[in-house]
C-alpha cells in the first residue's frame, strides 16, 4: 500500500470517528472523548505528526470543559425555574439514573430521553415531595431541569465542534 492510500484511509477513518463523536455528544454519551482518542492515535502514528503535545493538551482541556457544562447545567436550570440547592442535585442524580435506565431500552436515543427525564423527574419530586412545593411549581423546576440538561447537551455539542476547530487549525 502506498504511503498516498495510508494516509487517505488514516483521514478517512478520523473524519469518520469525529462525525460519530459529534453525534454521541448530542445524546450525552462520550463523543469529545472519542475525538480525542482519535486525535491522539493520529499524533502517534509515525509519518502523522500533525498534531503537537499542546494541541491534545487542549483538546483534553475543551473534552473536561464540555463534560462539567453538561452535568452542571441541569442543575442550573432547576435552580433558575424555582429550585433549591436540592433540586439542582436531584436533577444531576436524575440525568445519571435516567440516562443508565433509559439506555438499554432504546441504546442512543433511550440516553437523551432519559437523562432528560430522570432530570425533570428527580428535580420536581425532589420540589413536591421534600420542599412540599404544588404539583404545578415542582413540574416548573423539573422543565427548567429539562431544559438545563438539553442546554447542557448542546453545550457539550459546542465543545466537540471547539475541538475540531482545534484539530483542524493544528495541521
Amino acid at each position: 500500500m502506498t504511503a498516498t492510500a495510508i494516509a487517505i484511509l488514516v483521514w478517512t477513518l478520523f473524519g469518520l470517528v469525529v462525525v460519530c463523536g459529534l453525534a454521541l455528544d448530542l445524546v450525552g454519551l462520550f463523543g469529545n472523548w472519542l475525538i480525542l482518542i482519535a486525535v491522539m492515535a493520529v499524533w502517534l502514528l509515525p509519518g502523522f505528526e500533525h498534531f503537537g503535545l499542546w494541541s491534545v493538551l487542549a483538546l483534553l482541556g475543551i473534552a473536561i470543559l464540555g463534560e462539567i457544562l453538561e452535568t452542571v447545567l441541569a442543575g442550573y436550570g432547576a435552580r433558575k425555574f424555582g429550585g433549591g440547592k436540592g433540586a439542582s442535585f436531584a436533577a444531576l442524580v436524575g440525568c445519571i439514573v435516567g440516562a443508565i435506565v433509559g439506555t438499554p431500552w432504546f441504546p442512543i436515543i433511550g440516553t437523551l430521553l432519559g437523562g432528560c427525564a430522570g432530570a425533570f423527574a428527580f428535580a420536581a419530586l425532589y420540589e413536591y415531595i421534600q420542599m412540599e412545593k404544588s404539583a404545578d411549581k415542582a413540574a416548573w423546576t423539573g422543565l427548567g431541569a429539562t431544559l438545563g440538561k438539553v442546554g447542557g447537551l448542546v453545550a457539550k455539542f459546542l465543545c466537540g465542534l471547539a475541538m475540531l476547530l482545534v484539530a483542524a487549525l493544528t495541521l
